[in-house]
């Protein structure tokens, strides 16, 4: 009798922790449309970096600094060096995130067997 129990009592803590990982699981994954806009939205980005990148570029080749001292001439380099650097790593990184989120928004499409069978 006591075996028995003890198996009853196992099983039903089994089902329950197997319960309690489905909910954790439905309400923490994202769904493809989530993907989907977060990837359309990094795009944009993208897009509006790029832009703004073209932009500061044309701008320090119109408006080229020119200072009698050696030491600001340096550091007026190294400032527009780290300007447009800082623009064209935005675009980068917004295209990467954006590449990023639609493999996994294709990837959503495919279920994962070993989240099934647990």
């Amino acid at each position: 009798m006591t075996d028995q129990n003890q198996h009853a009592l196992h099983s039903s803590e089994d089902q329950n922790e197997i319960n309690t990982k489905e909910k954790i699981y439905q309400t923490s994954s994202k769904g493809p449309l989530s993907f989907l806009s977060g990837a359309l939205t990094s795009f944009f980005f993208a897009w509006l970096s790029f832009l703004l990148s073209k932009k500061v570029v044309l701008y320090f080749v119109l408006h080229t600094p020119n200072y009698a001292s050696q030491f600001a001439q340096s550091i007026s380099s190294a400032m527009k060096t780290l300007a447009i650097g800082m623009c064209f790593l935005a675009t980068f990184t917004f295209a990467f995130i954006g590449i990023g989120l639609s493999i996994v928004f294709v990837r959503s499409f495919f279920q994962d067997k070993s989240l099934l069978d647990d």
